[in-house]
């Protein structure tokens, strides 16, 4: 189903997003990665087959360097943004810097907004956009209202868009616990005490790796049938 597709991909070069390029890759897509660092958009390609993907710097932030990557990328079939940073875990609301968790919306759910009206124009018939949430948005802990609000804030954006875009199809996957860099600001020994803690609880008794969740995304672009869908890959955390 993805043969001969294009898929951008805006965060496509580390963790789930570049393992949404590989399975697609697989599949006989051509991939476009989008990150907003030059070396690590190199890096990405060169660990894919030959000629199978290529690459471009963008900030998802600045509507005018979104504009330009599309209108250079041109007609492409599907979009998945992955684009994201390590948020503040676990900071009652007190001790949130609103400048930052600004910044962190800015990037997040607007650089999503805004990369959807920039590839909309482009987009070819039968195409779709996946976007990505998190489980704090359906059961947050104590400290995530900060995360929990931007989750929730774009699978209502998911929503309307399946209606604003409409025959483009939309959704959105809400990844659960993932061992990608996102967790590269915690020391290593609290990260694996972490993994190994919620490991532990969870019904599958493991955390997520980012070809668990990339498979996801890959169902979404197949899946000419649903739009408007969330798709909650986390191991079992939402129940227990």
């Amino acid at each position: 189903m993805l043969h001969n597709k294009r898929v951008a991909i805006l965060g496509g070069s580390r963790g789930i997003g570049f393992a949404v390029a590989q399975g697609a890759v697989h599949e006989g897509a051509h991939v476009i990665i989008a990150s907003s660092q030059q070396e690590n958009v190199a890096g990405a390609i060169t660990r894919l087959p030959e000629g199978t993907a290529t690459g471009a710097v963008v900030d998802v932030r600045s509507m005018e360097s979104l504009s330009a990557f599309f209108t250079t990328l041109g007609a492409f079939d599907h979009l998945v943004f992955t684009a994201g940073e390590p948020l503040p875990f676990g900071k009652p609301v007190a001790e949130i810097d609103l400048a930052a968790a600004r910044s962190f919306f800015e990037l997040r759910y607007w650089g999503a907004v805004a990369a959807v009206k920039a590839a909309q124009p482009h987009m070819r018939d039968g195409g779709s956009i996946v976007l990505t949430s998190g489980t704090s948005a359906r059961r947050p802990p104590a400290g995530f209202a900060f995360a929990a609000s931007i989750c929730g804030a774009i699978e209502s954006l998911t929503r309307a868009l399946a209606l604003d875009l409409a025959p483009l199809r939309v959704n959105v996957v809400t990844p659960g616990m993932v061992a990608t860099d996102l967790w590269s600001g915690v020391p290593s020994d609290a990260r694996e005490q972490i993994f190994r803690s919620t490991a532990g609880k969870l019904p599958v008794g493991r955390i997520g790796e980012p070809s668990d969740i990339a498979e996801a995304y890959l169902s979404f672009m197949r899946n000419a049938y649903v739009t408007g869908q969330s798709v909650i890959v986390d191991g079992g955390a939402v129940l227990v």
